[in-house]
């Protein structure tokens, strides 16, 4: 019991306090309003579809591996959990791969129960209480960031912001990872009870090249239940700006 109490309080709680230009609006503080209502559980975090977990977490597992093979590719020190709710990821696939995983999530009693839920996993780094659209990076800090399920909640140039700010936080050979349900109407389907929209693949493909990245791999989760969108998974490098470009 001493040592779990040990390991709890290792798990501090960072609080990031600095805003982003034009991130205090009532879009975000209307998603915020949202998830502190919501139970933090794995059902709670997937939206009422627990039973999709082990297939989530399998697909991801074997897209990571893939990069991990990688000439070149990512080394396996520092991850980092974007809009990481209760730890669910850290816990069933980053740790697995990582020796330190940090932790960014804008609900603080999601940290609070991901202290709970992580207990006595010596690889859990900084949990940073924050929404992506303020978070900054030290620069050159993760091998992988990996954003799941959570972008849908950023405006398009907010989106794009993010991933400029990403690239800065990777660190060589690393990659962005985006794993995120996609429109197959061609159109952009807004959820007003949580501020949040679903993109068709072509508008994030078209946002990824605003911000310099190129997709490295990208592949469709496979197995889902044929009732919810459809989801992807985008590898994401900075574009290499050729000499000429660099003159």
């Amino acid at each position: 019991l001493i040592l779990l109490d040990s390991l709890l309080q290792e798990m501090e709680i960072i609080n990031v306090s600095t805003k982003q230009e034009g991130t205090d609006t009532d879009y975000y503080n209307k998603a915020a309003d949202y998830w502190q209502n919501v139970t933090p559980t794995i059902n709670g975090m997937l939206g009422g579809f627990a039973k999709i977990s082990h297939t989530d977490i399998d697909g991801s597992n074997k897209f990571l591996k893939q990069l991990f093979r990688v000439e070149g590719g990512p080394g396996a020190e520092r991850a980092l959990d974007c809009g990481a709710g209760i730890g669910r990821i850290t816990k069933h696939l980053l740790t697995k791969h990582f020796k330190t995983v940090d932790l960014v999530e804008q609900d603080n009693h999601f940290l609070e129960k991901a202290k709970e839920y992580l207990s006595g996993n010596d690889k859990v780094g900084h949990l940073y209480c924050a929404g992506l659209q303020n978070f900054d990076f030290v620069p050159e800090t993760y091998d992988v960031i990996w954003c799941q399920w959570v972008l849908g909640h950023l405006t398009e140039d907010h989106l794009r912001d993010f991933f400029v700010r990403c690239i800065k936080g990777l660190k060589p050979g690393g990659f962005l990872v985006v794993k995120e349900n996609v429109s197959s109407s061609g159109e952009v389907e807004e959820d007003e009870d949580d501020s949040s929209v679903t993109r068709p693949p072509e508008l994030l493909r078209a946002i990824f090249a605003r911000a310099d990245l190129n997709i490295f791999k990208e592949f469709k989760q496979n197995k889902f239940p044929k009732d919810l969108f459809p989801v992807h998974m985008f590898a994401l490098r900075a574009k290499e700006t050729s000499k000429a470009e660099q003159l």
